[in-house]
């Protein structure tokens, strides 16, 4: 009788220790909206730096515009 109450008790302990600390499966819906959220998160807090970067490069063009124009304007001044 003794053997049959520790032999239960050894399975119970067993199968609660490796069955009650598992999380619970996100399913692939739960996932995407993780990923999204996550997504959102990054570009909120990158936009700012996103935004500078972007004036800074169309600065950048303008001033390789405007001296594409001068250089022609030299070009056509000399011949």
């Amino acid at each position: 009788m003794k053997k049959s109450k520790v032999l239960v008790l050894i399975v119970l302990a067993f199968g609660l220790a490796f069955n009650s600390c598992r999380e619970d499966k996100k399913t692939p819906e739960d996932k995407i909206e993780a990923a999204i959220d996550d997504v959102k998160t990054e570009v909120k807090e990158n936009s700012e730096e996103l935004s500078d970067d972007v004036q800074d490069a169309l600065e950048d063009v303008e001033d390789e515009i405007k001296e594409a124009k001068e250089e022609a304007k030299k070009v056509k001044i000399d011949e």
